[in-house]
C-alpha cells in the first residue's frame, strides 16, 4: 500500500530489538454483548465462539474501495464484504466508523469522513453506519462498531482539515507528531469529547458492540517527542511521573466508556491492542519476548490492567507474528494472553494477520497455507481463547493461496 499501516507496523515494532527492523506499510463485567454476537452465530446454527473479521476505512484500506460520490457502489461493495463474512463461516465483523476524528454516520460532534466522497465533511447522501447495521443484522452478523479514539489526520497540517472541524475550533487539543495529528490525551476536556463523540453511535444505532484499536498515544517516532508540556503542568496534578499521568490518562478513558456502556447491557466493549504488554526482561510479569515496542511503556496502555481489572467484556492483542518467531513467537503469546485472561470475565479472542499471507515481504511460514490454520488450532488448546478475528476483509475475501479456506475447512464446519 505504499505507507506503514497499523498492523504492518507491528513487525517493525516486534523486530525492533532483534535487528528485524524493515519499512512497512468497577469489577468484571459480564460479556453481555458477546452474548450478541453467540446470539447471532446461534440463529444461523453455527459456533458461538468468535469469527470475526475487520473492515478497516481508514485510507480505504478495506472499505469504501475508493472514495467518491457514487453511493450505490460503496453499498454494493459493503454488502459483497458482508456476504464473504458469511461465506467464510463469520459471525462478527469490526466496523471502523471513526478512522481519524471523523464520521462514517451523521454525527454531530465530528464531520463526515473523507474516506467516502473523498471531500472531509461532505455528505455522502446516506448513512453507512446505519446500512452496515441493517445489512449486517439481516445476514445474522453482529456489528462492531470500531472507533480509533485519537487520531486526527494522516498528516500534520490543521489548515487541511474542514474548517469546522473540531482540532481547528480548538487548536490546543491536537498535537502534532511523526507528521500526523493526534488529540491530546492528557487533556481532560479532549477525553470527554473524544468519548461524546463515539457514545453518539451506541445511543443512536443497534451496534452490537465498541471496539478500540491499538493506537493511544501514538507509537514511537525516533528523534521526536510528544509535546504535552503544558497538559502535564495543568493536569499533572499529584503525578510525578510524566508516563504514570499518561497511563492514567489513557485509563481514564477506558473507564469512561465502561461507564457510559453501563446503560447499554448488550453493547460489548472491546479493544484489540499491539499483543506485546511488556517484554520479561523489562518485568517479569511480561511475555518472553523482545519487542521493540510494549504497550505499558510506549503506548502508554496498561492493556494487562484493563483485563485483570475487568473494564473490558473482551479483549483481542494483535498476535501478527508466526509460529517461531524469534521476537514475539505466537507459541509465547497466547498462552500469556490466556492467562492473564483467566478468572477475569473477560473474552480473550486473538487477533490474525491474515494480511501477512502469501506478501513477498513476509519469510517462509507465512507462504504456508496451513500457518492460519495451526494457529487456530493452538487456540483451542488453551482455554480462555474464545475465538479469532482476521485481519483484514479484503484478505479474508482474496483467500491468498487458500489460507483462509483450509481455516474454514479445518475449524468453521
Amino acid at each position: 500500500m505504499g505507507r506503514i499501516t497499523r498492523r504492518a507496523f507491528a513487525a517493525v515494532a516486534a523486530g525492533a530489538l532483534t535487528g528485524a527492523l524493515s519499512t512497512a506499510s468497577g469489577g468484571p463485567a459480564a460479556a453481555t454483548g458477546t452474548e450478541t454476537t453467540a446470539g447471532a452465530a446461534t440463529r444461523r446454527g453455527r459456533s458461538t465462539s468468535m469469527r470475526g473479521m475487520w473492515v478497516a476505512t481508514v485510507e480505504n484500506i478495506d472499505w469504501p474501495k475508493a472514495p467518491g460520490r457514487d453511493a450505490a457502489a460503496h453499498r454494493r461493495e459493503l454488502r459483497d464484504l458482508l456476504d464473504t463474512a458469511v461465506r467464510r463461516r463469520l459471525n462478527t465483523v469490526f466496523l471502523q466508523v471513526r478512522p481519524a476524528a471523523d464520521a462514517l454516520w451523521p454525527s454531530p460532534h465530528e464531520p463526515w469522513s473523507v474516506y467516502l466522497t473523498g471531500t472531509q465533511g461532505e455528505d455522502p447522501g446516506w448513512d453507512p453506519l446505519g446500512y452496515a447495521v441493517e445489512e449486517a443484522h439481516a445476514r445474522g452478523l453482529a456489528l462492531h462498531a470500531w472507533f480509533n479514539p485519537y487520531r486526527v489526520a494522516n498528516h500534520a497540517d490543521r489548515e487541511r482539515l474542514v474548517g469546522t472541524h473540531p482540532a481547528r475550533r480548538n487548536p490546543t487539543w491536537a498535537v502534532p507528531y511523526g507528521g500526523k495529528l493526534y488529540y491530546n490525551p492528557g487533556l481532560p476536556e479532549v477525553r470527554e469529547f473524544v468519548l461524546d463523540a463515539m457514545y453518539h453511535a451506541v445511543e443512536n444505532y443497534a451496534v452490537d458492540g465498541v471496539h478500540w484499536d491499538d493506537y493511544f498515544y501514538p507509537y514511537p517516532v525516533a528523534g521526536q517527542r510528544f509535546d504535552d508540556d503544558d497538559a502535564f503542568r495543568d493536569h499533572g496534578g499529584d503525578f510525578t511521573s510524566r508516563a504514570d499521568w499518561r497511563r492514567d490518562n489513557v485509563d481514564q478513558l477506558v473507564l469512561g466508556m465502561r461507564k457510559r456502556l453501563r446503560d447499554h447491557k448488550k453493547v460489548a466493549f472491546g479493544i484489540s491492542p499491539f499483543a506485546v504488554w511488556r517484554n520479561h526482561s523489562t518485568d517479569p510479569a511480561g511475555s518472553r519476548t523482545s519487542a521493540g515496542v510494549q504497550t505499558y511503556d510506549d503506548l502508554y496502555a496498561d492493556t494487562r490492567k484493563w483485563v485483570r481489572e475487568g473494564w473490558l467484556d473482551y479483549v483481542v492483542p494483535q498476535v501478527y507474528w508466526h509460529m517461531g518467531f524469534r521476537a514475539a513467537d505466537y507459541r509465547e503469546l497466547v498462552p500469556w494472553w490466556n492467562e492473564v485472561a483467566k478468572g477475569t470475565g473477560v473474552r480473550l479472542y486473538i487477533g490474525e494477520a491474515a494480511y501477512k499471507v502469501a506478501d513477498p515481504a513476509q519469510p517462509d511460514a507465512w507462504h504456508d497455507p496451513a500457518e492460519l490454520s495451526r494457529h487456530l488450532t493452538f487456540c483451542r488448546e488453551h482455554r480462555q481463547v474464545r475465538g479469532n478475528v482476521f485481519f483484514s476483509a479484503k484478505h479474508v475475501a482474496a483467500d491468498p493461496i487458500g489460507a483462509i479456506t483450509q481455516v474454514v475447512r479445518d475449524h468453521y464446519r
